[in-house]
C-alpha cells in the first residue's frame, strides 16, 4: 500500500519555529512531524510514500537522505508555486499509477502536521467494504469550517462559519462534523479530477459526491487526534505525551 503525506504548506501559523525550517521538521518531543508521520505509516506496513514540498524543500530532501529514508522508498514532489492539497495530489497521481496493481489498491494522504491514534487499517477496511471512491476521517468537535454529511455518511456539503452552508445534494437535515486530514482514496479518483492548477481537494470531492460518487465519513471520535497548525497545539501534544495518550510512535527519542 501507498501513502501520499502532505508537506508543502508555509507552516506561517507555526512561526517563528518556521522561520528557518519547514513545518515538516518542527519537533514535538525531540521527533519532527515528518518523522512521527512516517514512522506512524510504516507501523501499518506501509512502504512507499510520495512527500510533496514547497517551504525549504531541500532541507526536507537532505533530512531523509541523512535518515536513509527511514528504510522506506520515498519520492518527492517539488511544487515550485503552492498547489493546495488537490492540486498537489493531482501532481502525484504518477505515483500511484506506475504499476497495474495500483489501479486497484486504494492509498492514504495523511497531513504532515497532523498526529493521531486512528485504525488506519480499520480505516481502509471500511472504504472498501463500502467501496467508496474516498473516505473521510472525521470528528465531532468545533472547527471553523465543517464538512456536512447525511444518514448514510455520504459527503453532502460544507460550511464555514455560521451561515455560509454549501449543498450539493438537496436534504433537510445534515450531520456538521470535523476532517481529521486523513484520506483513503482509490486511485480511480485520480482520473476524475478535472480541476486545473491549485486547488482543495474538497472542492473535487463536493463536485464528485454532487454526481453520486460515494465520499464517505469514518467515525473517529474514539481516536486520539491533533492538528500541529499552531504554537499551543504543539506545546500541547508535547504534554500529551507525559500521559501516553498520543501513542507509542511519539515517544521521546533515547538521548
Amino acid at each position: 500500500m501507498k501513502a501520499m503525506v502532505l508537506a508543502a504548506g508555509l507552516g506561517t501559523r507555526l512561526r517563528p519555529l518556521t522561520d528557518q525550517r519547514p513545518k515538516a521538521l518542527v519537533e514535538v518531543a525531540g521527533r519532527t512531524l515528518l518523522e512521527i508521520t512516517l514512522s506512524r505509516l510504516r507501523s501499518f506496513g506501509i512502504r512507499e510514500v510520495i512527500i510533496n514540498v514547497h517551504h525549504f524543500a531541500d532541507m526536507i530532501v537532505q533530512y531523509l537522505q541523512t535518515n536513509d529514508d527511514f528504510g522506506m522508498r520515498i519520492v518527492i514532489s517539488r511544487e515550485e508555486v503552492l498547489l493546495d492539497t488537490g492540486g498537489g495530489l493531482k501532481k502525484a497521481a504518477h505515483f500511484f499509477l506506475e504499476d497495474s496493481g495500483g489501479l486497484e489498491e486504494p492509498f492514504i494522504v495523511h497531513n504532515v502536521d497532523v498526529i493521531s491514534t486512528i485504525d488506519l487499517p480499520r480505516m481502509v477496511r471500511f472504504h472498501s467494504a463500502n467501496q467508496a471512491l474516498a473516505t473521510l476521517a472525521v470528528k465531532d468537535r468545533k472547527t471553523s469550517r465543517y464538512l456536512l454529511f447525511d444518514e448514510r455518511q455520504q459527503l453532502c456539503g460544507r460550511r464555514s462559519g455560521s451561515d455560509q452552508t454549501e449543498l450539493v445534494q438537496p436534504l433537510q437535515q445534515v450531520q456538521a462534523l470535523a476532517f481529521s486530514g486523513i484520506h483513503v482514496i482509490s486511485p480511480r479518483l485520480l482520473s476524475m479530477m478535472t480541476e486545473e492548477g491549485a486547488f482543495s481537494i474538497i472542492t473535487c470531492y463536493l463536485r464528485l459526491a454532487s454526481q453520486g460518487e460515494r465520499i464517505l465519513a469514518f467515525r473517529a471520535d474514539e481516536y486520539y487526534w491533533r492538528d500541529l497548525g499552531k504554537l499551543a497545539d504543539v506545546r500541547q501534544a508535547t504534554e500529551d505525551l507525559s500521559s501516553s495518550v498520543a501513542g507509542p510512535w511519539l515517544t521521546p527519542k533515547p538521548r
